[in-house]
């Protein structure tokens, strides 16, 4: 492990090759980077710190140096054990910034590294999996008065943050930039859904064409999963608790049953649901010979991997996978249980990232903006900011839409005319 004063990576020389990551991830996040050029100019975040626990990706990098350019200092770890990529790491290190991360951490030096970034008084929070945030309301509530909003990335840490809010627990404004269509109906479903199948692939080369794919879970994310699981031929089965989104993939032409049934016929299970034991060991003593075990969603906890851990011994048969003999059958499990698309692979593409960095870099300026005027519980932003992010990527994809003419916009405000 490398250390200095401000960071805490695996290999400060791998710092070349996660510049030359870095360039090639801005080379495709053009919508960002605009953002990052107005930032440069007006100085939005001048004084700010930001505290981060992001995957520290390529991507991320990106999202960071935007921050800068608009005033910001910024701290940084990791907010899943195996998320990291070691060179943007080193290459964050190596350009001065603040950053805890590497793959492969130990759950003490989890937990370090969030101190770390809560030891530099963050006046803004951005979360993913809102570790930070619970970190910081259960251990350094001292630090609240400082803190402006956060803005937290995925779908579990909003499940958590409308937990905290229930409660009474939460203690500063949350930007739910999960919410954002720009975020979970472009990020969740085609990030999600390209990038979970990639992560698989790296970690098995198995053919998914002809294969029973168990998608645990119909919401955005799962939604993807599935779609991109047909497009390479393969059957899909969703297990659903939610009547209208099992109806939604009965009707998008996938067979729904429940996971007793569907753990009896699976070649690969996927589950992308942010619950708990969503496969249990019961499940798998089901399971045929061979199965493939992976989980998209952001803790290792959908998949019982403790429990299977307490009855079968893993052996690292490949990167990524681990072999269990259950019952005399051998079961493969992808990247511990834990996201299997940033554990193998690389994380979601450079160019979905880029409109849902542009939600989370807009967040902390409207946070800014409106300092002391947000409500003490979970927010969305307004609809017109997810609308410039929408304009900013068409607008790096070279596409043009349709303007409303005088007539249309009357007519659409107007309720006399009709029939």
């Amino acid at each position: 492990m490398d250390q200095g004063k401000d960071y805490e990576v695996k290999d400060i020389m791998l710092a070349e090759q996660g510049k030359l990551n870095l360039e090639i991830a801005e080379s495709r996040m053009e919508a960002l980077v605009k953002v990052k050029k107005r930032f440069e100019k007006e100085k939005p975040l001048k004084g700010i710190r930001i505290g981060m626990a992001l995957h520290v990706t390529k991507e991320t990098g990106i999202l960071v140096k935007t921050l800068i350019a608009g005033g910001a200092d910024v701290a940084i770890t990791g907010c899943n054990p195996l998320s990291t990529q070691d060179d943007v790491a080193a290459a964050l290190a190596k350009d001065g910034i603040k950053v805890w991360a590497y793959k492969g951490e130990t759950k003490e030096d989890y937990y370090r590294y969030l101190s770390n970034v809560i030891s530099f008084r963050p006046t803004i929070t951005i979360d993913d999996g809102c570790d930070l945030v619970s970190e910081i309301h259960k251990k350094h509530t001292h630090l609240i008065k400082e803190i402006i909003a956060g803005c937290e990335e995925t779908t579990t840490g909003i499940i958590r943050l409308k937990a905290m809010e229930k409660d009474g627990a939460l203690k500063y404004p949350m930007i739910a930039v999960n919410d954002n269509k720009t975020k979970h109906l472009l990020d969740n479903y085609f990030g999600t859904g390209q990038s979970t199948l990639d992560g698989i692939l790296r970690a098995t080369n198995i053919l998914f064409a002809g294969k029973n794919v168990v998608v645990c879970g119909y919401g955005d994310c799962g939604k993807g999963v599935a779609s991109k699981a047909k497009g390479l031929g393969s059957n899909v089965i969703v297990t659903e608790v939610n009547a209208f989104r099992a109806l939604q993939a009965s009707l998008d032409g996938f067979r729904v049953m429940p996971i007793k049934e569907a753990a009896k016929i699976g070649d690969i299970f996927i589950t992308v649901t942010g619950n708990k034991n969503v496969i249990d060991i019961e499940h798998i003593k089901l399971m045929k010979n061979n199965p493939v075990l992976a989980n998209a969603g952001h803790f290792d906890a959908e998949i019982n991997v403790k429990e299977l851990n307490k009855i079968a011994k893993p052996r690292r048969v490949r990167p990524f996978l681990d072999e269990y003999k259950v019952n005399g059958k051998k079961v493969y499990l992808c990247g511990e249980g834990r996201l299997v698309n940033l554990v193998a692979a690389e994380g979601h593409p450079s160019e979905v990232m880029s409109t849902s960095f542009c939600g989370q870099a807009l967040a902390v300026e409207y946070a800014i903006k409106n300092r002391g005027k947000l409500p003490v519980k979970v927010i969305q932003l307004p609809e017109e900011i997810d609308d410039t992010i929408a304009k900013l990527q068409l607008e790096a994809m070279g596409i043009q839409t349709d303007i409303l003419t005088k007539e249309q916009k009357k007519y659409l405000e107007s309720w006399q005319e009709g029939t």
